[in-house]
């Protein structure tokens, strides 16, 4: 039932559009069960952030994982919090001031525009967000333009079966699947293809 409900809250977002303010406070409520469940500790620990990294949460919501990442990267890093819509980054702004996390900048992106400089990142994290997205080729471009040569993407399937995570992040072009986990899986750039030119693969 959990998963239903969230599923017919994501089908109201569109592509470069943001979810009506009811949905977002809806899935925000959801997001805090699903944490008391599973403690985003659990899954932050395992992505390989470490002090002085520049980290982006792509799609951050209410700003769930970002106590953990600030904690992380320490104060030598930067943690951005990326998401389309202005309750999330009012959200979040909130979460910053309340939590002292001085390391964490909250950024409004407009549609596949993330407002982050090229080569910025040294790990990008897409969590619960992924069947959202309607656009994947150019979601996936951006995150890889804002991507270091050497970066990491960690994303997750959110709701939709590991075998379309899978196939969009191949036929991007722009990312190499490195490893999977039930959780999510790792990511590299492709080094073959720059963000300007990553041909979408038909299906």
């Amino acid at each position: 039932m959990f998963s239903d409900q969230h599923q017919r809250t994501a089908r109201t977002t569109r592509a470069g559009e943001r979810m009506p303010g009811i949905c977002f406070w809806m899935m925000s409520a959801m997001f805090w069960l699903r944490d008391r469940i599973r403690p985003p500790d659990l899954i932050l620990n395992s992505m390989g952030i470490h002090e002085g990294m520049t980290v982006v949460d792509y799609g951050c919501g209410p700003g769930s994982y970002l106590k953990r990442a600030s904690e992380l990267v320490g104060d030598a890093g930067t943690v951005y919090a990326v998401d389309i819509h202005e309750l999330a980054i009012a959200s979040v702004s909130k979460r910053i001031s309340r939590e002292e996390l001085g390391n964490v900048i909250p950024l409004l992106a407009r549609g596949y525009e993330s407002g982050l400089g090229a080569e910025t990142a040294d790990l990008v994290y897409a969590l619960d967000m992924f069947h959202m997205v309607e656009d994947p080729h150019a979601f996936l471009t951006e995150l890889r333009r804002i991507a270091k040569p050497d970066a990491t993407l960690i994303i997750d399937d959110g709701h939709q079966p590991r075998e379309r995570t899978r196939s969009l992040i191949q036929r991007s072009t722009c990312w190499v699947i490195e490893e999977e986990k039930p959780e999510f899986l790792r990511c590299q750039p492709e080094q073959g293809n720059s963000p300007e030119k990553c041909p979408a693969v038909s299906s």
